[in-house]
């Protein structure tokens, strides 16, 4: 089975679909992400590219709110936080500020661009 995402004009990502191998295969028996982008198109129209589960290609599982990078030629999760900064190679956005290692639980506090403890919170669960 492959995976095509369909993409809007700003290559957001609308919809996922699983399309059998039979559809994305060309005549020489060879899986061809331009054979599986064309059925989709004929069967429900708009423009479509070939994402995939394990990240084989695309560096991530395309979902609905993604943005395709033609540079990059990768799908690009929702920023999460205004301040985070899109690390090019794993192409995951990432805080401007380490998340600390003390043991503490802690939340983004997007203001002030830092991390902040979260109170009354067990850093481990009893048992």
């Amino acid at each position: 089975m492959a995976h095509f995402a369909e993409l809007d004009e700003n290559n957001c990502v609308l919809r996922v679909i699983v399309v059998s191998n039979a559809d994305n295969t060309n005549a020489n028996g060879e899986e061809d992400e331009s054979v599986g982008a064309a059925f989709c198109n004929r069967l429900l129209g708009g423009r479509w590219i070939q994402t995939s589960y394990n990240a084989r290609i695309r560096k991530n599982y395309a979902g609905i709110g993604y943005t395709y990078n033609n540079e990059l030629d990768a799908f690009v999760p929702p920023q999460p936080f205004s301040a985070w900064i899109l690390n090019q190679e794993t192409v995951q956005w990432e805080p401007p500020v380490p998340l600390p290692d003390d043991g503490q639980r802690y939340t983004w506090d997007n203001e002030s661009v830092s991390w902040k403890v979260l109170d009354n919170v067990p850093a481990q669960l009893p048992g």
